[in-house]
């Protein structure tokens, strides 16, 4: 007879990474793995749980391991189609909401949206604001579609979400005005040896670099927002852990005002932006 308690006694991974995994195994609760934890387990339920066990020990992600990750209290559908998302670009999310908090029925455009995080909590935090979501990726709109449709109230005042398949602000239709446009777009550097390592390996490498310098789709993000920002309008953008100075000298140099950066909770420069006025 073979228990959850024998299963994470015997296993190789981090305790914490172990129940979630045997969670998902076994559809439990973790109420459950701690009140069911004697209980015999299947002889299915075992297989699929050390199969599962032996993926991430070759370092594939947790989330994709599952097909789920938490932000911003939603639970998000992943797949290796798109980026994982990350808690530290929850700021965005809030930058955003404080950014449009006295504007009803708000648009706001999300470029690089991915699995949907960003555009799916703007538009769950605030039913009347008009969300578009932007990819240039046809599957990850798909998995930001599924997203959408699960987590966010189909009678929410906004609407539904607009999906547009675009390199950037391409196809996005040049008669719209936004009080927001976010963005967490590639910035990894293609050299940099990160990529090669942990969980990256096994994520998108177009969603995680731009196979140049880290800055070539934030400053294409920053040439082409003027376009389509409403008067006092705003720009956010993610970025790396010492890219905020060059961000900062991209977006004064465009125009924009009152430009400064945000530190997330391990008090690194996370987000940088600013205000547009023509």
């Amino acid at each position: 007879m073979t228990t959850a308690v024998d299963l994470l006694r015997a296993c190789a991974l981090p305790a914490l990474e172990a129940r979630v995994l045997l969670m998902h195994v076994l559809g439990w609760r973790r109420t459950q793995l701690i009140t069911r934890d004697r209980e015999a387990l299947g002889a299915i339920a075992v297989s699929r749980f050390e199969a599962l066990v032996a993926r991430r020990v070759a370092g594939e992600p947790i989330a994709q391991l599952t097909g789920t990750r938490e932000f911003f209290g939603l639970e998000f559908d992943v797949t290796p189609d798109v980026l994982i998302p990350r808690p530290e670009t929850e700021l965005l999310v809030e930058t955003a909401l404080d950014a449009i908090a006295n504007t009803p029925n708000a648009r706001v455009l999300d470029l690089g949206t991915g699995t949907g995080a960003i555009a799916v909590s703007l538009a769950h935090a605030r039913p009347d604001a008009r969300v578009w979501a932007v990819d240039r990726s046809g599957a990850a709109l798909d998995v930001a579609r599924r997203n959408a449709e699960r987590l966010l109230d189909p009678a929410r005042a906004g609407g539904p979400l607009a999906f547009v398949e675009s390199d950037w602000t391409a196809k996005v239709d040049p008669s719209l005005l936004f009080e927001a446009i976010v963005s967490n777009p590639p910035y990894i550097a293609s050299d940099d040896p990160h990529l090669q390592q942990g969980d990256l390996r096994f994520e998108p490498r177009d969603a995680l670099t731009d196979d140049a310098d880290g800055l070539s789709c934030i400053r294409t993000i920053i040439e082409r927002a003027p376009f389509l920002l409403a008067r006092r309008g705003v720009l956010w953008l993610e970025h790396g852990y010492d890219q905020s100075d060059a961000v900062r000298r991209l977006l004064t140099a465009r125009g924009f005002t009152d430009v400064h950066s945000l530190c997330d909770l391990a008090g690194i420069e996370r987000i940088s932006g600013g205000v547009f006025n023509a």
